[in-house]
């Protein structure tokens, strides 16, 4: 019961998210423990929720998406061995730690008002709240993840 609580709030807080950031979600639980719950997929909020089938791990049913949508998919994982694979297919791993900060901001931004805009004049821009480091441009690879993270 504790882990039906803890997935409804995951997919609440994603479909909070995706108000802000308008993407594709897609979340991949593990099925394969539950015996007689076979592999399924629903849209639940505007959030697509995959369960892995029996005899199927959630990261094997992730490796599977990546070798077929593999440059189009960012995934959130803290797995490393998930996140070298998914990279190899083309796809993007960031930390979980990472797309926490960005859905607690999203979120803040969703409780200040829609797009974060209020309280601000037209000329204004917004301040981001990543800094400046030192001027070396980063590898080709890293720019490339660098664009895809901000589409998230």
């Amino acid at each position: 019961m504790a882990l039906e609580l803890a997935r409804d709030s995951l997919v609440e807080r994603l479909r909070r998210y995706k108000r802000v950031r308008p993407s594709r979600i897609t979340v991949v639980f593990d099925g394969a423990s539950k015996a007689g719950f076979g592999r399924g997929q629903s849209q639940e909020k505007g959030i697509r929720v995959i369960f892995s089938g029996q005899g199927e791990t959630a990261d094997t049913a992730i490796k599977r998406m990546c070798a077929q949508e593999g440059k189009n998919l960012t995934v959130v994982t803290s797995d490393r061995a998930l996140a070298r694979a998914v990279s190899s297919a083309g796809a993007v791993a960031i930390d979980v730690e990472e797309f926490e900060a960005r859905l607690e901001m999203a979120l803040s931004l969703e409780a200040k008002g829609e797009d974060g805009e209020e309280g601000r004049d037209k000329g204004e821009r917004a301040v981001g709240t990543l800094k400046k480091g030192p001027s070396k441009r980063p590898c080709k690879s890293e720019r490339r993840r660098q664009d895809r993270l901000r589409k998230v």
